[in-house]
């Protein structure tokens, strides 16, 4: 093949888009509660050891792409669309009003607000510090947010206190960092309620998101259950209004099952919002787009989603590869992520209602029949059944690949 030149690249990537086929259109995508974060869209392919692969873009182009793809709701960190020295002053709400007007023009909802406590310099030493004037200034930021989370029409605000640790053992006190940033929450939600009851909305679910290790070296919250237990430790004025915001990939960092720390959310009744990507087992953020790594446990993930009738967004929390240029982030990358989500969800209402992983599951909760309390009968009358758990599993990988209805190969 003869080299292609510049001018014919972008024309390539979309005929060979089409042709792979299997895409929704902008109205069916628009169905489902998936969000799209203005950071992922801005990610520039900037990281601590890669420079800069694609040019700076703002919520004024990000949105209306969103829009044409069909992505109907929309997220943001305090800072990728306000300076920081501009927050609080008249400046944001000049900001902010062109937000909500581009957001209007295009049909689209700001799902979900989250303020930035981990990048400026002033949280060197984490939102919760020894100092009471960054303490101050932290419960500013969450406050400020709640604000703006409300003048946008949000209705779930997210918390990843990713400076909260240390460097060098002996550094703090956990107990009353734990405390102080405890006290950040707590400023947030008394102030929701207050906002909340003069604009007649209802109060802003607010979501706490935990990541194993980055960007400190010992983390105080590093998992969803780390989270879970501060939330009913008694450090928090409202812990009916905290809840988590799991990410798939920040469960596979520390080696986890992303499944079984979601049963756990969905269990305490904390599963308030759900960041989705994918990712590799005790590796760093990479954050791959959703399905590209494990297609098979997110479709186990949306089976237990779908079966406990979560309803919350999924936001699409991930770093479209530096390889891919700003033209492919929105005509290949951002695209394709909401597709493959699409066809995972359907699958795992297809293997929910599947009769034979049903008929399986049924048998398994029956158990075999006996009278008896002796253990070894109680053993050899279920040990033919327990062959069903690998039968269930082959018939989830059937579904997964279509062998199910029938897709086989031929060899010769």
């Amino acid at each position: 093949m003869a080299p292609i030149p510049e001018d014919q690249q972008q024309a390539l990537v979309t005929r060979l888009m089409k042709a792979c086929g299997g895409a929704y259109s902008p109205e069916t995508r628009r169905k489902y509660f998936i969000s799209g974060p203005q950071w992922a869209a801005a990610y520039e392919g900037h990281a601590l050891f890669h420079a800069p692969t694609r040019p700076p873009i703002g919520f004024e182009q990000i949105i209306p792409k969103y829009a044409e793809i069909g992505i109907g709701y929309w997220a943001t960190h305090d800072t990728d669309v306000i300076p920081t020295e501009l927050l609080g002053t008249p400046a944001q709400w000049e900001i902010v009003g062109r937000i909500s007007k581009t957001l209007r023009d295009n049909n689209v909802q700001c799902s979900m607000v989250t303020a930035e406590t981990f990048h400026h310099a002033v949280w060197a030493a984490g939102p919760a510090a020894e100092s009471p004037a960054v303490r101050d200034y932290a419960n500013f930021r969450v406050k400020n947010t709640v604000d703006i989370g409300h003048e946008l029409g949000a209705n779930f605000a997210v918390y990843w206190p990713g400076s909260l640790g240390y460097y060098v053992q002996g550094a703090i006190d956990e107990i009353d960092t734990l405390r102080w940033y405890a006290g950040a929450i707590n400023a947030a939600c008394e102030h929701d309620l207050k906002v909340a009851e003069e604009k007649n909305r209802p109060p802003l679910k607010h979501c706490l998101e935990a990541k194993p290790f980055e960007p400190q070296a010992e983390i105080l919250l590093p998992t969803s259950d780390a989270m879970l237990a501060f939330i009913a430790s008694g450090a928090l004025t409202h812990p009916e209004m905290v809840g988590l915001n799991p990410e798939y990939l920040h469960e596979l960092m520390w080696g986890a099952a992303p499944r079984a720390a979601l049963a756990r959310a969905l269990l305490a009744k904390k599963l308030f919002h759900f960041d989705i990507n994918d990712g590799y087992r005790l590796k760093h953020d990479v954050d791959i787009a959703v399905g590209l790594v494990n297609p098979l446990d997110w479709l186990n993930v949306l089976v237990l989603l779908r079966s406990h009738d979560y309803e919350g967004p999924f936001n699409l929390d991930y770093k479209p590869p530096r390889t891919t240029s700003q033209f492919g982030v929105f005509e290949v990358s951002f695209p394709t992520a909401v597709d493959r989500f699409i066809t995972l969800w359907e699958m795992a209402g297809e293997a929910i209602s599947d009769p034979i992983i049903k008929e399986a599951t049924d048998t398994l909760k029956a158990g075999g029949e006996i009278t008896s309390t002796n253990v070894d009968e109680i053993t050899r009358a279920n040990r033919e059944l327990l062959t069903l758990h690998e039968l269930i599993a082959h018939r989830l990988v059937q579904i997964l690949i279509g062998q199910h209805r029938g897709r086989t190969f031929s060899i010769t």
